[in-house]
């Protein structure tokens, strides 16, 4: 038991300890979001509203947190880039992550998100109006073929067809989102902390999203939701949301940030057990097969030298 203790005491020293946590919360996120579906009839934005709105006052935590990590003054300019990013990032990516989650399992929508690096590579390869290498291709074709795959699977298992592609678009939709947020984080980056900007960007998301939900729902519909709800969406606030971006961190502090994204890559392999073991999911032959095709193209994804440090996969999650 000591020895055991020592090893966890030493593999979070180190940074690895905290890569582990921080994919394990991001890869807890669309379970919870799924638990909370099962627990009472509780739309998209309402439960966007209560888990970002329980979030708001840890993101100004984290912000403060940061405080001493950028010495760069921001500007108006500055303000509004992060509002953006917020927008692309935590919000719509989020939206339309529930939305998507609605209708098709968890394993595939994890599988779906995690095929934004390579929609990171194609706008950045359109922006800097460079052709994909090879590899980089056959990569993409790679993670894409094992899509197809798992989404066979769905289609199996739903028995509607229209639900698993409507669900499935709203994911890709999500993951296109945070694709967009990704590629414009690298002016930020070099003006502030990613813990910072992460802060940033989620106080800024945090009020667009209750400013959404006060546009289209009555706020005391919020009350009352079960209890059962309330306790989801703050374990989603705390453990999917606030905690990994901090994990994430320090880890890439002492890790450096190749070493934490390719302790993300157990993202996937960890919600296909948690839905396995928590919402008695299915797990076949199609999804396993899709899930080593999508990890073996992430893994094989590489960008050009000029590009590399600003698109490295990190982990983070809407």
């Amino acid at each position: 038991m000591t020895r055991l203790h020592l090893r966890l005491q030493t593999a979070i020293h180190n940074g690895g300890g905290y890569a582990v946590l921080a994919a394990l919360g991001f890869s807890f996120k669309a379970i919870f979001v799924k638990l909370a579906y099962a627990a009472g009839p509780v739309d998209a934005i309402t439960l966007l509203a209560m888990r970002m709105g329980l979030a708001l006052p840890l993101f100004a935590w984290l912000t403060w947190l940061s405080r001493g990590q950028s010495a760069a003054k921001l500007g108006l300019g500055d303000g509004l880039r992060v509002a953006g990013l917020g927008l692309l990032g935590y919000y719509l990516a989020s939206l339309f992550d529930f939305y998507g989650l609605q209708y098709i399992s968890a394993g595939l929508e994890r599988l779906i998100l995690f095929t934004y690096p390579t929609l990171v590579l194609v706008f950045q390869a359109i922006a800097l109006r460079e052709r994909p290498t090879l590899r980089t291709l056959t990569a993409m074709g790679l993670c894409y073929l094992g899509l197809g795959i798992a989404f066979v699977h769905d289609v199996s298992v739903a028995g509607v067809g229209e639900q698993v592609v409507l669900g499935s678009l709203w994911v890709v939709a999500s993951a296109v989102s945070y694709a967009l947020y990704y590629s414009g984080t690298g002016i930020m980056l070099k003006r502030m902390s990613s813990m910072r900007l992460a802060g940033l960007c989620g106080i800024a998301s945090s009020l667009m999203v209750l400013a959404h939900y006060l546009l289209v729902a009555d706020i005391g519909q919020l009350w009352q939701q079960p209890l059962a709800i309330w306790i989801h969406a703050g374990l989603m606030a705390v453990f999917s949301t606030v905690l990994p971006i901090y994990w994430v961190a320090l880890a890439i502090q002492r890790l450096g940030p190749t070493h934490t994204a390719a302790v993300g890559n157990l993202g996937p392999v960890l919600t296909m057990l948690a839905s396995w073991a928590i919402l008695s999911e299915q797990i076949s032959g199609y999804q396993l097969a899709g899930l080593a095709l999508v990890l073996y193209g992430v893994t094989r994804l590489k960008p050009a030298k000029k590009q590399q440090a600003s698109t490295q996969p990190k982990q983070a999650e809407a």
